[in-house]
């Protein structure tokens, strides 16, 4: 199964691909805003999306491990990548400037939602910070509320929430 998003509404359609052939054009209509536009089977010339690449294959590549989003209601199972500095967690949207984007329709995930900071302590080890963005609904770390200041030194496994969508942090094995 397939998903496209409308680009009027950010509304996801399912679909069966195996149906169709590359280079076959399919016209889909919204369910949510009416809007009819058509995709082209196939590989795409541009860059490969975070959804249809290989998650799992694009996290090993990093050294600093990655974050996983829990597939629930609002969204799907996805496996972000993680770089040294600030990682801004927030709600994927056109124009939005974060560089950890979920795929979500959480409304209560926000645009900038929270930070996970990756640096060296000085024995060169990885350090995991998260902190509020700040948020409307709050950052939880292992069901507990971070303070609009606070800054909680995670590690691998940690479960944090943004809204209601979960995402556990994983460090590679090198870095453990």
């Amino acid at each position: 199964m397939k998903r496209v998003r409308c680009p009027k509404c950010d509304n996801y359609i399912i679909f069966d691909e195996t149906k169709y052939e590359d280079g076959q054009q399919l016209v889909f209509q919204c369910s949510e805003c009416g809007k009819q536009f058509a995709i082209r089977m196939g590989v795409s010339k541009l860059q490969r999306t975070q959804r249809d690449a290989n998650p799992e294959e694009e996290a090993e590549k990093t050294e600093y491990g990655s974050i996983h989003v829990i597939e629930n209601v609002f969204g799907y199972k996805q496996v972000i990548p993680l770089h040294l500095g600030d990682n801004i967690i927030g709600k994927y949207a056109k124009g939005n400037d974060i560089n950890c984007p979920v795929e979500t329709s959480d409304p209560s995930m926000d645009l900038h939602h929270c930070v996970l900071n990756i640096s060296r302590n000085k024995k060169g080890e990885l350090k995991y910070i998260l902190r509020d963005g700040p948020s409307n609904t709050g950052t939880f770390v292992d069901n507990d509320i971070l303070g609009d200041r606070e800054r909680r030194v995670i590690d691998h496994g940690t479960l944090f929430t943004c809204g209601a969508t979960s995402i556990i942090l994983h460090i590679n094995d090198n870095e453990e």
